[in-house]
């Protein structure tokens, strides 16, 4: 798998809602002409992948959070990481089908580029691949299947319709490991919870983990977005016991939702946000 993340592309994490299981995937094309520069030109493909994004931000009539895609895959068999793992695409057409399936997209359109190469092909079977091993199912179906559009065009549809096999060379290499997930100490996260409270405004004990809570307590709608900033403190504390006292964080009550993390409910956290835990 030759994957382009985020990082790379200088992204921040994706403020797209939280979608953790699928039916399956539906694959997209851009709809658009699209230049046949990409082919010989793979900088052209991160131009064009970058300029999406930009263009989804600024539709102010669909109020895109990101990229649509989860993914997008170019000539060269790269797999571009948009919104990514565990968030609902915006590409579907609606909300019902946005929460049933996630959607990757071809570099290809109506004119200019319009043929999938088997690299591009067999990116897009990579990005299905890493998606069903982070809660998507078996499905893989077209956009125009429940929504009335020509998308994802002739070519990139009737290789969906015969199963969306993925062509001879393009398999992975053995043992390619999927991303791996952010992870985050419970010892770490209770000792920021219990001194960042207390200390001067803006004290970090453990920044980048609290982060990765804060993000995934503003996701739950628990946690402003002015107060995700690596120090765990009193309104972080306040979020995490709404989180224990909800029924996703465990349902507890009184002293066991106290705001300071425990195994099972941060664990339940992670599950929801694409984390791990560790003692």
């Amino acid at each position: 798998m030759k994957l382009v993340t985020r990082e790379q592309l200088g992204w921040p994490a994706s403020a797209a809602p939280t979608q953790t299981s699928t039916k399956g995937v539906k694959v997209h094309y851009e709809g658009t002409p699209v230049s046949t520069k990409l082919l010989t030109d793979h900088a052209q493909c991160l131009a064009q992948w970058q300029a999406i994004r930009k263009s989804h931000l600024a539709n102010t009539k669909e109020n895109y959070s990101d990229i649509a895609y989860n993914y997008g895959a170019c000539p060269h068999g790269f797999l571009l990481e948009g919104r990514g793992i565990g968030k609902r695409t915006g590409a579907n057409g609606n909300q019902p089908l946005n929460i049933a399936h996630y959607a990757i997209v071809g570099l290809v359109g109506s004119e200019g580029l319009t043929k999938p190469t088997d690299a591009m092909l067999g990116a897009i079977r990579d990005g299905i691949e890493l998606l069903r091993q982070h809660g998507a199912g078996t499905e893989i179906k077209g956009h125009r299947d429940g929504y009335a559009t020509e998308c994802p065009g002739g070519p990139l549809y009737a290789w969906v319709q015969k199963g969306a096999p993925r062509p001879a060379g393009t398999a992975p290499s053995p043992g390619t490991p999927a991303p791996a997930k952010p992870k985050v100490s419970l010892a770490h996260i209770v000792y920021a919870a219990r001194h960042d409270p207390a200390a001067a405004q803006g004290h970090t004990s453990y920044k980048g983990e609290a982060l990765i809570v804060e993000k995934a307590l503003k996701a739950e709608g628990l946690l402003a977005s002015q107060y995700v900033d690596g120090s765990f403190g009193t309104k972080s504390v306040e979020a995490y016991a709404r989180w224990q006292r909800s029924p996703a964080g465990g349902g507890y009550v009184g002293d066991a939702a106290d705001g300071i993390p425990g195994s099972s409910s941060l664990k339940r956290l992670a599950a929801k946000h694409g984390f791990t835990v560790t003692d």
